[in-house]
């Protein structure tokens, strides 16, 4: 409030699609109610949730749960969402750097993190027509609590990873932050269909 800015808080669990109706008709009060809209600008598919497991150890269950959170659930939100997407806004999907390296214990979240590369491809093709950009961007190890905190908190886990980074260093939030701002801008308004990976150099 100190900075001029409105924000609201809505909660959403992104892998039970059938709450998605639910969530709009909320969203769409909470627009027209605190920021006298009917629309909003820019839409950042950023939930997610980090399993490690060995491709041969990986239950269905397990499976299910990274499709409808990582993929199915991003694919129908934004679906839903096309109603009150503002014509030449923009979309961030959030992949990950393993879709492009491979490190053990990952092939299924690097799996459907590919597919939302694709995905990335396919709606910047048929929203171009009104001029919304669609765009993917690829963090590499990051210090948060994904994945229970392991590359903040596990200090040979974070050495290890900044040792193989040709920065120098594991990435923080600001460092992905920032460029979600950017293709959020105007600076990149001529930037579409593009996987942007942002992991400092990993794994080069």
């Amino acid at each position: 409030m100190a900075l001029g800015r409105k924000a609201a808080a809505l909660q959403l669990n992104v892998g039970e699609v059938k709450g998605f109706d639910d969530f709009f008709s909320t969203l769409k009060a909470t627009l027209e109610a605190t920021f006298q809209s009917k629309t909003f600008h820019y839409l950042v598919n950023n939930a997610g949730i980090g399993i490690h497991v060995p491709f041969a150890e990986t239950t269905e269950e397990q499976f299910d749960t990274l499709l409808n959170i990582q993929f199915k659930g991003v694919f129908f939100l934004t679906q839903k969402a096309l109603a009150l997407l503002e014509d030449g806004g923009a979309i961030v999907n959030v992949s990950t750097g393993l879709a492009r390296f491979s490190l053990p214990g990952y092939a299924a979240y690097a799996s459907m993190k590919g597919a939302i590369e694709t995905l990335t491809r396919y709606l910047a093709k048929e929203l171009g027509p009104r001029k919304i950009r669609v765009n993917a961007i690829a963090p590499g190890a990051i210090e948060t609590d994904f994945g229970g905190g392991v590359v903040r908190d596990n200090q040979q886990v974070n050495a290890h990873i900044a040792s193989q980074t040709a920065l120098g260093r594991v990435g923080l939030p600001d460092d992905i932050g920032e460029v979600v701002a950017f293709l959020c801008s105007d600076a990149s308004k001529w930037v579409t269909a593009q996987r942007l990976e942002a992991s400092g150099g990993m794994f080069l």
